[in-house]
């Protein structure tokens, strides 16, 4: 079984852009995408935040 790691980055700016900047920011450190989870405003249809999943090997 493999060990491990977790990273969570969190955005309160969702756009394409800075999901983008922040997942080429973690892939370059050698971390993984495991996905993307939104948080929804009621009364939008855009995401109020998001939080990114990465894992690594320990």
């Amino acid at each position: 079984m493999k060990n491990l790691e977790y990273k969570v980055v969190e955005l309160s700016i969702v756009t394409d852009e800075e999901l983008e900047k922040a997942i080429n920011s973690a892939v370059k450190q050698g971390w993984a995408l495991e996905g993307i989870h939104f948080a929804m405003r009621e009364a939008s249809k855009r995401p109020a935040m998001a939080f990114v999943l990465f894992t690594k090997e320990a």
